[in-house]
């Protein structure tokens, strides 16, 4: 930690000074020393420092001066005071503005050597949940979706052709391929991005809570409707509605939904006024539309409004090329979110999952990398961090026909050899799939006599 804190000592005593600099360059410390009061702040203009050890008293420019110069410019620097003039007065001056510990004179160095390590432990402390923060915000505010996959890249070009206008789009696939993700996609990208994007399971509801959470009501439409509450069609004016499990929705709430889209208006429950709504349909389903429409559960005249252009995602089992990267960016993900520094996956693992059908499909991949962070005590998802069900298919997926399970070696090599001829022998693209880099790919195919093939 130390190697990398940047350190400014202040002190209008040269012999203290150089003393001060010396212990603390052999703590460490990138070390920063001046004698001058005036000179320290320069130099809090040119660059951040990490920790500053200053004198209190000082001519021209004292340390309190520089404590609130490196509380303007840089809050999470940490100032430690020293002073010959030990008074309460001074310290609690000092810590009243933000100083991290006060020193008197005359001080020894093991005590000035255990400060300014806690200063520097504090601002390192600070720094790293700054990024967690961060790392947060990207994966939490931003709409990423991972693929390799041909199909999957035709989908994500049609959603950007589609994004400017304003038609409806039906969105189908089972359920985890990431309909609602789609949808966010083709919010953002959208001239509606600034507006608000609302979701809704229409199939979560009974009919009577489904109309007021998206029609809303007027103030006493019913017994503890004590006020007006806009719905989610109101409140997303402007902005995107993703109805997902479009055919769960009441036949009922198909007949207002389809008058929202012909009409462009609705009206609250208990309402008499009808209200203007501008807002952009993404409706999705894990179900056969067709079916519905047979069946006579879903309306052909919605379907035809909501069917403007429609996306379907295939599901994980159909594009198995995209389960190594998705794995890792899941690893990357939850290793940032739980702090823990794991950033591998085992081949063996790597090979299951690859093989393995996901009938929750990318839904059930992220809950298995989360699972298999959260347990891996060191820097690998191993098999035993797997879920048993999966344990026990790993055993079946890794048995030989003559009944002898395959050592470690012969199982790495084996994927090693499968990776090679999916990627058409592309040793770059396939050193990023196995998660290693290319020496170490070419090491792997050296040993296992694969570098001539």
């Amino acid at each position: 930690m130390n190697s990398t804190m940047k350190l400014l000592i202040i002190d209008d005593e040269r012999v203290a000074l150089r003393n001060l600099e010396h212990v603390m360059r052999k703590e460490g410390y990138d070390v920063v020393g001046t004698q001058s009061g005036a000179n320290a702040l320069k130099l809090l203009d040119e660059q951040p420092f990490d920790v500053v050890l200053t004198d209190l008293r000082m001519e021209k420019v004292d340390g309190m001066e520089i404590l609130r110069r490196c509380r303007e410019l840089y809050p999470d620097t940490e100032v430690v005071m020293i002073t010959g003039f030990a008074t309460l007065e001074s310290g609690v001056e000092a810590m009243k503005h933000g100083a991290f510990y006060y020193i008197a004179k005359p001080f020894k160095l093991d005590e000035v050597r255990k400060v300014v390590k806690e200063a520097a432990t504090k601002v390192s402390l600070k720094k790293e949940n700054k990024q967690l923060r961060e790392h947060l915000e990207h994966y939490q505010g931003r709409v990423k979706i991972i693929t390799q996959d041909p199909n999957m890249r035709r989908l994500l070009e049609t959603a950007r052709q589609i994004a400017p206008t304003d038609c409806n789009v039906l969105i189908t696939g089972e359920s985890g391929t990431g309909k609602e993700l789609f949808a966010r996609y083709i919010h953002i990208s959208s001239k509606r991005v600034e507006g608000h994007f609302s979701a809704i399971n229409c199939g979560a509801f009974t009919e009577e809570l489904l109309s007021n959470e998206l029609f809303g009501h007027e103030k006493g439409a019913y017994t503890g409707a004590n006020a007006v509450k806009k719905g989610l069609i109101e409140m997303a004016g402007g902005g995107t509605l993703f109805l997902d499990e479009i055919t769960e929705m009441p036949p009922s709430m198909q007949v207002k939904l389809l008058r929202v889209i012909q009409e462009r208006e609705m009206m609250r429950v208990g309402g008499t006024e009808a209200i203007k709504v501008d807002v952009r349909l993404i409706a999705a389903t894990n179900r056969n539309i067709q079916d519905t429409i047979k069946e006579g559960a879903f309306r052909q005249d919605l379907y035809f409004r909501l069917n403007v252009v429609s996306l379907r995602i295939p599901p994980l089992s159909e594009r198995k090329d995209d389960v190594p990267l998705l794995s890792y960016y899941f690893l990357k993900k939850y290793a940032v979110i739980m702090k823990k520094n794991v950033n591998e996956i085992s081949p063996e693992v790597l090979g299951l999952l690859v093989n393995y059908d996901f009938p929750g499909n990318v839904r059930e991949l992220e809950n298995i990398m989360e699972r298999g962070v959260a347990l891996a005590a060191g820097g690998t998802v191993e098999l035993a961090h797997l879920p048993e069900d999966l344990r026990e298919l790993s055993i079946k997926t890794f048995r030989k026909k003559e009944g002898k399970i395959p050592s470690l070696d012969e199982q790495e090599e084996a994927y090693i050899k499968w990776v090679l001829n999916e990627v058409g022998n592309n040793k770059t693209l396939a050193s990023q799939i196995l998660g290693i880099d290319r020496v170490s790919l070419w090491r792997k195919l050296k040993k296992y006599g694969l570098e001539a093939e």
